[in-house]
């Protein structure tokens, strides 16, 4: 294995990165590549849900993945094991990516042949949610041991989310964990939010979540 690179991507050096994340969307558009920026806390599953998420839809589309990590490779070598085209990005200390960043992954990347580009952005519940990616959606993974009241603690990252997935719901009994409650929290940051529980581990859920997933790269496809 290690047939992937790993490049230093570095903060761009524009205060305007809502203006870049634009451009970088209409970018996408053009080139028919629907990119989703996945966000969560460390520990939440996110790499084993990405994993998951590979595996239900790569034999119809095209994936690739950007490791986004602050210095290690861990998480790319587990995705090149599935066979998608991925890079690991460093991002020299910072807890996030932004617009510009995001640009240079894709770069390294390559977008030729891909149609599902995932960023799986550095674990946190606050950095990542203050930059725009040029992402055409963002989702986010919240856990069920993380607690159902995390929408109220971190309300940046959930009115931000287009998607939340509650993942791990096969260990529920064990935690004090009210998913009603937890729907209701993230329905007052953001209403529009559509909530999926899953377990990465099980895999229950995962059709429900690939099945959004598919639907919104096809009509990012069509209008492009």
């Amino acid at each position: 294995m290690g047939g992937f690179r790993t490049i230093e991507v570095k903060r761009s050096i524009f205060d305007n990165n809502d203006r870049q994340a634009l451009e970088l969307r209409r970018e996408l558009k053009k080139e028919k590549v629907f990119l989703l920026n996945l966000m969560s806390s460390p520990g939440s599953g996110k790499t084993t849900t990405l994993q998951r998420t590979i595996e239900a839809l790569r034999a119809e589309m095209r994936i690739g993945v950007m490791e986004a990590d602050i210095d290690s490779d861990v998480d790319a070598r587990t995705i090149e094991n599935l066979g998608v085209k991925v890079i690991q990005l460093h991002t020299g200390g910072m807890c996030h990516l932004d617009a510009d960043m995001t640009r240079q992954g894709l770069a390294a990347m390559g977008t030729e042949n891909v149609e599902l580009a995932v960023l799986e952005n550095v674990g946190n519940l606050v950095c990542p949610a203050e930059f725009d990616t040029g992402a055409v959606k963002n989702a986010m993974i919240l856990s069920v041991p993380e607690g159902d009241d995390k929408p109220l603690k971190y309300p940046l990252m959930f009115s931000v989310c287009d998607v939340v997935l509650i993942n791990k719901v096969d260990v529920m009994s064990y935690f004090d964990f009210d998913l009603d409650k937890c729907r209701e929290n993230i329905r007052l940051r953001n209403p529009n939010a559509k909530v999926i529980p899953l377990s990465a581990k099980t895999g229950e859920g995962v059709d429900v979540w690939a099945d959004w997933l598919r639907a919104e790269v096809k009509t990012w496809r069509e209008e492009a």
